[in-house]
């Protein structure tokens, strides 16, 4: 039995073992237990992570990889597969309410989706690993002054360093996508809560980069009141010229 890769799901089924290899061994640096696997397809990544000393559940929403599964990895993940959506799915529900690792082959139509649901659950997922686009990977491990930094390179790197660890080519998934993909690992770091409002910081991010090209005094214009200062030499920069940091400050002075 093979599981034909559906367009609408973004499935690229991975090929090569020795990259699922190099995948599922970045568990080993996280300090959880439970792992979650997000679209394990046929089991290329799986049948890796099932050789840690782990705690493994996967959740694919796709019911022919469901099958497949079972079928293959009968005892294995006899009660450890989840028919879901993972973008929908309640991880409340996980793990006992445990901390837990996420690990995958991303589909990448999905990927932005996946590390916002990460952000609002980053108390729960203290580390993440997995394959993404690599236009996406070089995105959120991009530092200011980049011209991939961006929305959720800021949002993210807020609560996790970020690291961009290889390369993978086309070749190596059926069917072949048509861009590159890369492998990163990000782990959380010490930021328990903002200094700011986090609801504003994350309004005050998206709203400097939806309108990249003009400076902060011009992007950030609707969100200002009547006799609000942009004297500050900030306020000439661009979204991109700014940290983490930065961008915290930023939000202060709205509040």
């Amino acid at each position: 039995m093979q599981v034909k890769a559906k367009k609408y799901l973004g499935q690229h089924f991975l090929t090569d073992l020795n990259v699922a290899k190099r995948i599922a061994d970045t568990v080993d640096v996280s300090a959880e237990r439970n792992v979650l696997e997000i679209g394990p397809g046929m089991g290329v990544l799986t049948q890796f992570l099932l050789n840690k000393d782990k705690n493994l559940q996967v959740i694919e929403i796709d019911g022919e990889s469901v099958d497949y599964l079972k079928q293959n990895f009968k005892t294995e993940l006899a009660d450890r597969i989840i028919f879901d959506d993972f973008l929908k799915f309640d991880i409340g529900e996980l793990f006992n309410g445990e901390k837990f690792a996420l690990i995958g082959n991303y589909p990448y139509n999905i990927s932005s989706q996946i590390f916002f649901k990460v952000l609002d659950n980053k108390e729960r997922i203290p580390f993440v690993s997995g394959m993404i686009q690599k236009e996406v990977a070089k995105r959120l491990a991009s530092g200011p002054g980049n011209k991939d930094y961006g929305i959720l390179s800021v949002l993210l790197q807020a609560y996790y360093d970020i690291e961009y660890l290889f390369t993978v080519p086309p070749g190596v998934f059926a069917p072949p996508p048509k861009v590159d993909s890369a492998v990163i690992i990000m782990k959380r770091n010490g930021v328990k809560e903002l200094p700011c409002n986090e609801k504003l910081f994350k309004t005050v991010v998206k709203t400097a980069f939806n309108q990249r090209r003009k400076t902060l005094r011009n992007s950030l214009k609707p969100m200002m009141s009547e006799g609000f200062s942009t004297t500050d030499a900030i306020w000439n920069k661009r979204p991109e010229q700014l940290s983490v940091a930065d961008f915290i400050n930023l939000t202060l002075l709205f509040q």
